[in-house]
């Protein structure tokens, strides 16, 4: 909170006017980086000119603005055991040892809850309109799609510069590929072999 207090400017004490502790300094921190990401997102899906150029554009940036600060992603989505310090995954740049990997912050009245709830309604909406399916399908899918996005550009976070990763347009392609097409049926080499029977 000194560090803080400096670099902003003013007194420790000032700071405390505007919040009560540190954890209502990270919930408002939170609460910004948040709310940019979702912004920039429903930029993002709205300037596209098709449903799946929407899909392909938020993939885009949220890999764009978790590669630009993978700190600040890493203080927002997690946070430690205890529920104190936020730390990184064990992958991460600088994060500790994976017992104390981190859980996820996003209860229900958390920023980053809100936030995936938000942006799942984001992809809803172009699903919907290409697959002409029900509202409750339409969450369904976004919901697991929001979940494999962050899934895969987390790896890829942890992973660069490892040699064995790939470059953020190639994750952008691949990921979008996959959602809106089904990766067995894109990676399968063979489409008859994806086909059962009763």
């Amino acid at each position: 909170m000194d560090e803080i207090a400096a670099e902003a400017g003013t007194s420790k004490s000032i700071v405390y006017r505007y919040f009560d502790d540190k954890a209502g300094l990270r919930l408002a921190v939170a609460e910004a980086v948040v709310a940019q990401m979702h912004d920039t997102l429903q930029e993002a899906a709205h300037g596209a000119a098709t449903p799946e150029g929407a899909l392909r554009a938020m993939v885009r940036v949220y890999l764009e603005m978790i590669e630009h600060s993978p700190n600040v992603y890493w203080f927002v989505t997690r946070t430690s055991i205890g529920g104190n310090d936020p730390v990184a995954p064990a992958d991460a740049p600088g994060g500790r040892d994976a017992q104390a990997a981190a859980s996820l912050v996003g209860s229900s009245d958390a920023p980053l809850g809100a936030y995936l709830d938000s942006v799942i309604e984001l992809v809803a909406e172009p699903f919907a309109q290409a697959a002409g399916v029900t509202p409750e399908d339409a969450a369904a899918w976004a919901a697991g799609a929001v979940g494999f996005v962050r899934g895969s550009g987390e790896w890829w976070l942890g992973h660069r510069g490892t040699g064995h990763s790939v470059t953020r347009e190639q994750l952008t392609e691949r990921v979008s590929l996959w959602l809106w097409t089904g990766p067995v049926g894109v990676l399968h080499p063979d489409e008859s072999a994806t086909t059962t029977t009763a």
